[in-house]
């Protein structure tokens, strides 16, 4: 029967089950009371306030910082730029790179002199500058930055849960998930890229960015090497069918992707992904757990079904160079 509240609560019974996806939980006796009306109860779900909003765009700051920092091994200290800026960071490490971006603001006040120098350094590359603006922020970061001329280009939603509000599920028979090891490196930058290069067709705005295969093999091989990345391995029936990635910083697991191969999805790869960085997160002592995603995205859809909550979403500025630059 499909019960989506029931009053009263009663300690003879328990929940066998956890609420997932809307559907009440079952119930079980655990003495001999008789049956009493009960309210199935949603594991606690994460709300997003200005200073949630602000501990995950610090941990954003830190990962794109890094991602600068391990480009910079390839390019040289003079190929790269990581700057703070109004209580985020910027990053130029190549025209067109997904480490070239401004995250964090709204939180710290921005001042005009410091974002004329950002934008004229992108510019001497002939690069856009990209500002990811949270919806939590400061409105009057959104009212600086639009006098100045960037245009909106897109979103991109920010999704989190609670460690605690986890519950592991028994994996799909057949299916593993391992930490990669250093030598699996390779394997797990060409699992990742081919299955990126692949996504599912859903019903919502299509992203801004795309990149070709040697630009996200090099991106991935510059990701492993930020402090804090975590990079898994998912075989099924022996066979490897995706990876996956997670970055713990100030307590918060940061899902930075995970990509199945065409002929295996469908078939709880994502699902066994997920649940295998949950569980290191919670190991790792996170109590928080956050994805990024495509507006109306199957990535999107994937962790709602497991208690991700939407927090917020980014807004997704450009500025692009004036003519003479």
């Amino acid at each position: 029967m499909a019960v989506t509240e029931l009053t009263g609560v009663l300690a003879s019974w328990r929940p066998a089950h956890v609420w997932r996806g809307g559907r009440a939980s079952r119930l079980r006796r655990v003495d001999g009371n008789p049956p009493h009306i009960m309210r199935a109860v949603r594991p606690a779900r994460l709300f997003a306030t200005a200073s949630v909003a602000r501990r995950i765009e610090e941990a954003e700051s830190t990962l794109i910082a890094g991602g600068g920092t391990a480009a910079a091994t390839r390019l040289g200290a003079d190929g790269v730029m990581i700057a703070e800026l109004g209580g985020g960071v910027a990053v130029f490490a190549g025209n067109g790179t997904p480490f070239s971006k401004v995250v964090g603001l709204g939180f710290a006040p921005l001042a005009a002199v410091d974002l004329d120098r950002i934008e004229q350094e992108y510019h001497r590359h002939g690069a856009d500058v990209r500002v990811e603006l949270a919806t939590l922020a400061d409105p009057a970061i959104g009212l600086q930055l639009s006098r100045r001329g960037y245009q909106l280009a897109g979103f991109e939603n920010v999704l989190g849960t609670l460690i605690d509000a986890y519950v592991a599920a028994p994996q799909a028979p057949g299916l593993s998930v391992t930490r990669a090891r250093p030598e699996d490196s390779g394997a797990w930058i060409d699992v990742v890229t081919t299955g990126f290069l692949s996504p599912d067709a859903f019903d919502g705005p299509a992203s801004d960015e795309s990149f070709p295969r040697e630009e996200l093999e090099t991106v991935f091989d510059d990701m492993r090497r930020i402090p804090g990345f975590r990079q898994y391995l998912a075989q099924r029936d022996g066979t490897l069918a995706g990876g996956a990635t997670m970055r713990i910083a100030g307590g918060v697991a940061q899902l930075c992707g995970a990509a199945t191969l065409v002929e295996h999805r469908r078939r709880g790869v994502q699902t066994a992904l997920l649940h295998a960085r949950l569980a290191d997160a919670r190991s790792a002592g996170c109590d928080l757990a956050v994805v990024t995603t495509q507006p109306g995205s199957r990535s999107q859809e994937n962790v709602e079904r497991f208690g991700f909550s939407l927090l917020y979403s980014r807004a997704v500025l450009i500025k692009r160079p004036p003519p003479h630059a």
